[in-house]
């Protein structure tokens, strides 16, 4: 695994993705591997403009959270996920895309709310997509500003189960705080 995030650290996003997903067919009761495998399909679709290549990238995303679906159902890192995997074809083309997964999108993380409302990653990631709910309907992003600032304290509390557990967003969380001081 820290193969995996060297390679992923380093940018070499399709040796890592690849690894994982070699991890995870080799452990196959570990929920962590296809996690991540899926997890850096879906972050390095951000930003595609080539449709065929994103939905190799987000169908493979699908198919290695899938699989960790099956080892640790009602995850709440799995759901936020999940919830990512959907947001990167929002991203892509909202107009296409919004109307049928935003709803989706809302309620994955209602639910991961619900199983983990401490956990820093479920908090935040549902701040950002509410804020980017209110930017594409031209509504104030302030009032989950307030969020984003709970998501840091519970990251600064926040202790995962290994080191190989999620322990990602601080960071980006940090950003978002300081881009809503200065709006």
């Amino acid at each position: 695994m820290q193969k995996a995030f060297q390679f992923w650290g380093e940018g070499q996003t399709a040796e890592a993705a690849n690894l994982f997903e070699r991890i995870s067919a080799a452990e196959a009761d570990n929920w962590l591997p296809a996690y991540y495998a899926s997890q850096v399909n879906t972050v390095t679709s951000f930003g595609m403009q080539d449709k065929e290549k994103l939905t190799q990238q987000l169908e493979k995303a699908q198919e290695l959270l899938d699989l960790a679906k099956a080892i640790s159902p009602d995850n709440p890192e799995i759901i936020v996920q999940q919830a990512l995997i959907h947001t990167a074809w929002v991203a892509y083309d909202g107009a296409t895309y919004g109307m049928t997964l935003s709803g989706k999108v809302t309620a994955l993380y209602q639910k991961a709310l619900q199983l983990a409302p401490d956990n820093p990653r479920v908090v935040f990631s549902k701040a950002e997509w509410d804020m980017g709910s209110a930017r594409y309907f031209g509504q104030d992003t302030a009032p989950y500003c307030k969020d984003v600032e709970r998501a840091l304290e519970l990251f600064a509390n926040f202790k995962p189960e290994s080191p190989f557990h999620p322990n990602w967003g601080k960071e980006r969380a940090e950003e978002i705080v300081k881009s809503c001081k200065q709006e």
